[in-house]
């Protein structure tokens, strides 16, 4: 793990290739999930300093989300319009087969240069598979067929004639032609994963090239990193950290904080509380009830990857602060959520990103502000850099 405030923290955003926006609530979002519209979102993101989108895999609709794009065929519809910027296609495995997935992803990844890049969501949504008449698994079985699917896409894009005996799948003399690009420090698509459990977190240390982390304090994905790293290290990897974060963006803080209160008052009650039922198998279904939103509260919710949290909340200059602060406690990647997609975006292009840029370049000479109550803002409690 690299804590060195110098090398770039990395931005990426969440595609809204699903309808309902990144809050559960009632409040206008100026946000659309067509394409057209997520194009221009792609572009503007690439001059805005973004070099990642993540694309949202559904197959049901849940917390408002009722109309869905199948994500990998809506990256590809991102990556033709696009010149630099990497899409990150969620998949999920066991309704996807991992060789299907791996020649799709091949595909994707000669068509638009090596800028293809995949998500292995294990799942979370037990309707979804029941619907579909896939095998719902319990919790820590999930990582285990999710860990057979990426190391099936290792084998099949790094061997000609790839054989392979699992649990879940096997596969016999599979000849995948063509391969991803080999490009330099990137042999194949770099996988991404997530998941707040030991099981989760095992399997990134085993297999995974990222680990995304849902919103929390800088303690938590202090220590999160730390022990992920760990495990890594006795596998003899290393892999690299993305945190999950709902940013608002405003000229004073106080903007900032009353949107924030207008999202929550805002929030659609029901759709929260029928997430929240749906989670436990995510988080208290594990020994260690330490899983996938296992102290989440309703509040925290309401941005259903608890992107509140990690606190992105406040003036540009604010916000860089802490952005700076992940840094350097290891976070690499910053996955940002918006309400109203394209305008913020673009002001955290302009107005966020050059400050974080400029910490960087002082490498520590202007020392962050890394209080420790610098805790969830969903307390009501929050520090003022002003």
């Amino acid at each position: 793990m690299s804590t060195n405030p110098t090398r770039p923290m990395k931005f990426a955003y969440w595609v809204p290739n699903v309808s309902g926006g990144l809050v559960v609530s009632r409040i206008p979002q100026r946000t659309e999930w067509n394409l057209d519209y997520n194009v221009l979102l792609a572009q503007t993101a690439e001059k805005a300093g973004f070099e990642y989108a993540l694309t949202q895999i559904r197959f049901a609709g849940s917390y408002s989300a009722e109309y869905q794009h199948d994500s990998l065929i809506f990256s590809a519809g991102i990556l033709a319009k696009t010149e630099k910027i990497k899409i990150i296609t969620a998949i999920l495995p066991g309704i996807d087969h991992p060789a299907v997935v791996a020649k799709r992803g091949a595909t994707a990844d000669q068509i638009f240069g090596g800028r293809w890049a995949i998500n292995v969501v294990s799942g979370w949504n037990r309707r979804e598979f029941d619907m579909l008449g896939v095998q719902w698994l319990e919790h820590d079985e999930r990582y285990s067929r999710s860990r057979e699917f990426v190391e099936i896409l290792r084998g099949s894009w790094s061997q000609d004639h790839f054989s392979y005996v699992g649990k879940y799948w096997t596969l016999k003399d599979y000849p995948l032609r063509p391969k991803p690009l080999a490009l330099p420090g990137r042999p194949m698509p770099e996988i991404f994963q997530g998941g707040n459990s030991l099981a989760a977190q095992k399997m990134a240390a085993a297999v995974s090239d990222w680990y995304f982390m849902n919103g929390n304090t800088l303690e938590g994905h202090k220590e999160q990193i730390d022990h992920v790293a760990k495990l890594a290290a006795a596998n003899g990897r290393a892999l690299r950290f993305g945190a999950n974060a709902f940013v608002i963006a405003r000229e004073t803080e106080q903007e900032a904080w009353d949107e924030l209160e207008r999202i929550v008052q805002s929030a659609d009650a029901t759709a929260v509380s029928d997430f929240q039922e749906a989670v436990k198998e995510a988080g208290l279904a594990t020994a260690e009830k330490k899983g996938m939103w296992s102290s989440a509260t309703t509040r925290d919710l309401v941005q259903y990857n608890e992107g509140f949290k990690t606190n992105l909340i406040g003036t540009p200059e604010q916000i860089a602060e802490r952005i700076y602060s992940l840094r350097r406690v290891g976070v690499d990647l910053v996955l940002c959520g918006f309400l109203h997609f394209q305008e913020e975006l673009r002001f955290f292009g302009e107005r966020v990103v050059p400050l974080v840029r400029e910490l960087e370049s002082a490498g520590g000479a202007r020392e962050p502000a890394i209080p420790a109550a610098l805790i969830s803002p969903l307390g009501g409690t929050h520090i003022s850099h002003s």
